[in-house]
């Protein structure tokens, strides 16, 4: 099967050619019966003699009961299993390409070269197989996995082209940390997609395009209206946006604190106390969370902070009064336990000298008036130039350190940079915020940030994408590529 815009119903009649910007949520997350959370399947590498396999494929997939829709995945109809991998070893991936036009699959926040990074220049066509084998040799983290298809990379990852690879190793074994895969240990993928009686719809029309797809119904590992079943004691949750652009403002609805643990690069030095965490699309955090208590609670998010709200929807409500839409409900197990102790202290860092960056580079992500209009996809771009498959916009130093300052125009954009980790000097000109910290590969941007960045993987054969992550704006050209050598 294609997947094309023909593969789906599309929203026009829902909303004449405008993507609803999640109007409908509640309603229809209460239409279906609560469902229990689906753990993605778990392939540990070291298990399977550092070979795995991937099979992308077309597939059909009920999200409501007696209703299917086309979908795609990876080993199955919809997203796909978590991969787990050991730092310090090398592991054969082999991917096949069951659909009927051309894939990749890019490792998001693995530390490997170009040729091995799935970005757009590592097409596999329909029929074939690409077998990379990827060094791992980063501190342990929560990493994704998805399409980077040349302009489909927004359709392909909305039908569900997305998986999570967990990277393990040592040091964090050393500090006890909840780890028992779908047990105290548990991924949540979140994300939003639009359904008609049921039934996928992709999203179509000027507002998509400027904003990107929003859909009307929230879920978590493919499962709508998810609850999910935890021991009642300390538990960790691998946080990701897999959603094409909404940004998600989570907190619990009891107002309970949380310990955030980790960025996307993997731990942070010490753990930080907070009540609410807002994800980009891309970006991925680790929380630790408290349900010795064994009350029943929900993480819940707030309205997408980043689009205007066209139409109110119905709600849970916090204990703040506050209007929240359900993302995941937990139901803690077995009789209440006692506290267990957050570390006070996970990982030290070498941190890097700014002092050290040869070279200043200024990247501006705008959108002109012909993008809001439906206009020519040269109206995306960075610096006022769309992507070009064939223009290396960048050449940078094997090793160098440099400081890259980025912005946004309109509104706040993820910024992603593949092959490395940085960390933030500076958010429009003042000290980074809370959530700034950590090593990171995807950061919000509108006001200039200042980024530190070392380039330690080689990028010569194939370029290395720096892209804002809201999918539509990649696919339509706010995208450009560095070569690193």
């Amino acid at each position: 099967m294609k997947l094309t815009r023909r593969s789906f119903l599309t929203a026009t009649a829902l909303a004449g050619g405008v993507a609803l910007a999640g109007p409908f949520a509640w309603r229809l997350a209460n239409a279906a019966e609560p469902r229990e959370l689906k753990i993605p399947e778990l392939i540990d590498a070291r298990h399977h003699g550092q070979s795995v396999s991937l099979r992308v494929q077309p597939g059909k997939t009920s999200f409501f009961p007696g209703r299917e829709s086309e979908t795609l995945g990876y080993n199955g109809s919809y997203l796909g299993p978590t991969l787990r991998v050991h730092r310090g070893d090398d592991v054969e991936v082999a991917v096949t390409n069951a659909l009927s036009e051309d894939t990749t699959v890019h490792w998001h926040g693995l530390l490997i070269p170009g040729e091995l990074d799935g970005g757009p220049h590592q097409t596999i066509p329909t029929g074939a197989t690409w077998q990379p084998v990827l060094p791992i040799r980063q501190p342990a983290a929560t990493l994704w996995y998805h399409s980077h298809a040349h302009g489909r990379t927004a359709e392909q990852v909305y039908a569900g082209l997305a998986g999570l690879m967990i990277v393990t190793d040592d040091e964090e074994k050393a500090l006890e940390l909840p780890s028992e895969y779908g047990v105290d240990d548990i991924p949540l993928i979140m994300q939003d997609r639009q359904f008609e009686n049921g039934s996928l719809v992709l999203p179509q029309g000027m507002r998509t395009r400027m904003h990107g797809r929003r859909g009307d119904t929230l879920m978590v590992n493919g499962t709508i209206n998810p609850f999910a079943r935890v021991p009642a004691r300390l538990v960790r949750l691998r946080l990701v946006n897999g959603a094409n652009a909404r940004f998600f403002d989570l907190a619990f609805t009891d107002g309970r604190p949380f310990h955030w643990m980790a960025s996307e690069g993997g731990l942070l030095e010490r753990p930080v106390e907070l009540r609410s965490l807002r994800l980009a699309p891309g970006e991925r955090a680790e929380i630790l969370v408290d349900f010795s208590d064994g009350r029943p609670v929900t993480l819940a998010t707030g309205p997408d902070s980043n689009v205007p709200r066209m139409r109110m929807m119905e709600r849970t409500a916090d204990l703040t009064g506050g209007e929240r839409d359900a993302v995941v409900r937990f139901e803690p197990q077995g009789a209440e336990t006692s506290v267990v102790k957050v570390p006070e202290q996970l990982l030290t860092h070498e941190r890097l000298d700014a002092s050290t960056a040869i070279r200043r580079r200024r990247f501006e992500m705008t959108m002109g008036m012909g993008s809001m209009m439906g206009g020519g996809s040269g109206e995306f771009g960075i610096n006022g130039r769309s992507f070009d498959m064939g223009r290396v916009d960048e050449r940078v130093g094997l090793g160098d350190t440099e400081i890259w300052e980025v912005s946004g125009a309109m509104m706040a954009h993820p910024f992603h940079i593949h092959g490395v980790h940085f960390t933030v000097l500076s958010r429009n000109g003042s000290p980074p915020d809370i959530r700034d910290q950590g090593l990171r590969d995807t950061i919000v941007v509108q006001e200039p940030v200042e980024l530190l960045v070392q380039f330690l993987q080689p990028a010569e054969n194939a370029p290395f994408m720096y892209h804002c992550h809201i999918l539509e704006h990649e696919d339509n050209g706010m995208m450009g590529q560095f070569s690193v050598s």
